[in-house]
């Protein structure tokens, strides 16, 4: 791990558990994302505030058995490397050099390996993913809770939104209800193997209480902001709880 976040891993979890229930209470009592007197956005305030509000507490998505376990279509895009020389570089190096960037509103930003990440406590979750265009598949997935992460960078009290940059050139955000629920996870594997290229290679987020859009694939930064970034008309609404 890179120096520029020098701390036990022991140290940073110990402070993130300590104040990660403060951290959610002062960010849900902050304003919901702007919409800008935007109808779809309105219709996401609408959304966010109803299932916040129904559905106190983070409860669980879902679980399954292996036996439950189908196949998993990979929609979207497939391979970065088709377009990003970055990315190409990467896969033919098995992503050996590959790192994931947290910077803004924590304490110890710096990068992450591969290795780095395998390095903590793992979760294995088999959920059901419901895809946007109306299909549903249920597959294993392993990975770091997003938690973890947040908390060994040294989450700051002010910070209220998680950003996601990809290689495909998305980007999209969840707010800290949803970064903290423990099926979050950064995974890296796939019904038990590594995590394929087609899925999401190396790291994809797992956002089990949103649709699958949210799974962003191909991660390579992670940015933690004060305020709402809009990204812009996507094409799809910002929150879609299920």
């Amino acid at each position: 791990m890179k120096k520029s976040a020098i701390v036990t891993r022991r140290q940073a979890l110990v402070t993130g558990l300590a104040g990660m229930g403060s951290l959610l209470l002062q960010q849900c009592s902050r304003p919901i994302p702007p919409d800008y007197g935007n109808i779809l956005r309105m219709g996401d305030n609408f959304t966010y505030i109803a299932q916040r509000t129904l559905l106190p507490g983070q409860t669980l998505a879902r679980e399954y058995r292996f036996a439950d376990i189908s196949s998993m279509p990979a929609t979207g895009t497939t391979n970065p490397a088709k377009f990003s020389d970055t990315y190409d570089k990467l896969l033919r190096n098995s992503f050996s050099d590959w790192q994931l960037r947290i910077e803004g509103s924590v304490e110890r930003p710096g990068f992450l390996s591969l290795e780095d990440l395998k390095k903590f406590p793992s979760r294995t979750q088999i959920t059901k993913h419901h895809c946007e265009e109306g299909w549903t598949a249920i597959a294993e997935w392993t990975g770091v809770p997003l938690s973890t992460v947040l908390q060994y960078a040294g989450i700051k009290p002010s910070a209220r939104f998680v950003n996601f940059h990809s290689y495909d050139e998305w980007i999209d955000s969840i707010d800290l209800y949803d970064a903290f629920h423990p099926q979050t996870i950064l995974a890296y594997g796939m019904n038990g193997k590594n995590l394929s290229v087609p899925h999401g290679a190396p790291v994809r987020l797992r956002v089990e209480k949103q649709i699958g859009y949210k799974s962003m694939k191909y991660i390579h930064k992670i940015e933690v902001t004060d305020e709402f970034v809009d990204a812009g008309d996507i094409g799809w609404a910002w929150f879609n709880g299920i």
